[in-house]
């Protein structure tokens, strides 16, 4: 019994030991994009600082409009009154208390709304974009990553391979039946492989180090190894995407949210053509029940001043049109070249896949028997090894191309695919 026990007591530590080691690999980001994706949403300091930009915009939105504080005005009046009647001069104080508001023509209050709602718009439209940004910079960085993975297992295939080949080589050569330079060319190409395996591991670190700066945490914070690619669908069709862009793209409708809002001001410099008022109200301490009103216009007689702030909002509006357009086109440029590079990375996958990379594979086998029974010499199975590796390398370079294109397009779209 205490045996039993004591084995349930280890068997429920492991049990732990496990599920922390789990939970710990698991709050490491890195294993997936949507892993890193997730982590730079509650993170990144950059689209958080947009974040709060659009908060505050958004609080500036909720009190546009309003009327401005009343004005209290306090009086003191102290006259002497001198009479036939009055032997001596009497001191007579009075106070005297008026509250005034200010009030503007009809419809401007509704205007500075518009004008604070649109702009409040402009601001969560940027919010996202700046989101947006981040993402397809995490998405690429990842496929960079992955292919950074990908290739250095290449290498060191061809780096065991290599090992393999110089023993066969070395054989020949005791044998009497391969020269010692055979010997020489397969430790050459050893080195080569050690060499490219440093590159690889700097630009690994380069990678993590700005993965880590898009997720806000330290760089050389350790990430997990990528265990998931993303699927690449086929490329859409170009007008569908297109319509998309338009209407989905945050850039864009920050650009309409500016132009609605331009329009909105200038209404609102128009209305500056007609007075603003004040109104106010009186009452004095000597007379009790008494109250007086007042109406106060402001004459708008600047008119040069006026016509000029009339100007400058009408090419205000301008430019906030000019600038949708252009940036429109430029989505829908950037749109039509990553859609054409996202098909043609496809197709070259798939030619890599399906011929590229088989009749290299033919080819080497070829010529490492050849090899291995005399009939070709070192230097054209080399260069078979190297097509080998190429056409290996091809397809990693399609595929990431791919990847990297599909961030681009998420991004002009504001959404995945």
């Amino acid at each position: 019994m205490r045996l039993t026990a004591k084995w349930r007591l280890a068997a429920a530590a492991a049990a732990l030991t496990m599920a922390a080691a789990t939970h710990a690999e698991d709050a490491i980001p890195g294993a997936s994009v949507a892993s890193l994706l997730d982590f730079a949403l509650a993170n990144n300091p950059e689209f958080a600082a947009m974040r709060h930009e659009a908060d505050a915009a958004g609080a500036r939105a909720a009190s546009a409009g309003a009327l401005m504080d009343p004005k209290l005005r306090v009086e003191r009046m102290e006259v002497i009154e001198l009479g036939e009647q009055m032997p001596h001069p009497e001191l007579v104080r009075m106070n005297r208390y008026r509250l005034m508001q200010d009030l503007p023509w009809f419809g401007k209050r509704d205007l500075q709304r518009d004008v604070a709602g649109f702009e409040r718009d402009a601001a969560g439209a940027r919010a996202r974009a700046a989101w947006v940004e981040v993402a397809a910079r995490i998405k690429a960085a990842h496929a960079r990553l992955e292919f950074v993975d990908r290739n250095e297992q290449l290498v060191r295939q061809v780096l065991d391979l290599m090992a393999r080949l110089e023993r066969v080589a070395l054989a020949r050569y005791t044998g009497g039946l391969a020269p010692q330079q055979d010997v020489i060319r397969a430790q050459l190409e050893q080195t080569a492989m050690a060499n490219e395996l440093l590159m690889l591991e700097k630009d690994r670190r380069m990678l993590q180090a700005r993965l880590n700066m898009l997720l806000g945490r330290a760089a050389e914070a350790p990430l997990a190894p990528a265990q998931e690619t993303r699927p690449v669908p086929a490329a859409p069709e170009l007008a569908a995407l297109f319509e998309r862009a338009r209407a989905n793209n945050p850039l864009l409708s920050a650009d309409e949210a500016k132009v609605r809002a331009a329009e909105s001001n200038r209404d609102l410099v128009l209305r500056n053509r007609y007075p603003d008022f004040t109104v106010g109200v009186t009452s004095g301490s000597l007379a009790i029940g008494k109250f007086e009103w007042m109406v106060e216009i402001n004459i708008p007689l600047q008119q040069r001043s006026r016509r000029a702030q009339e100007s400058e909002s009408e090419a205000m509006l301008a430019a906030a049109r000019s600038r949708r357009e252009a940036g429109a086109n430029q989505v829908l440029a950037e749109l039509a070249e990553s859609h054409a590079a996202l098909d043609i990375a496809q197709r070259s996958a798939a030619l890599a896949t399906n011929s590229l990379l088989p009749q290299a594979e033919l080819a080497f086998q070829s010529a490492l028997t050849s090899y291995e029974n005399g009939r070709v010499e070192f230097a054209t199975l080399l260069e078979t090894q190297r097509q080998l590796r190429m056409a290996r390398q091809s397809q990693l370079r399609a595929r990431t191309d791919a990847q990297l294109q599909l961030a681009e397009i998420e991004r002009l779209l504001g959404e995945e695919i």
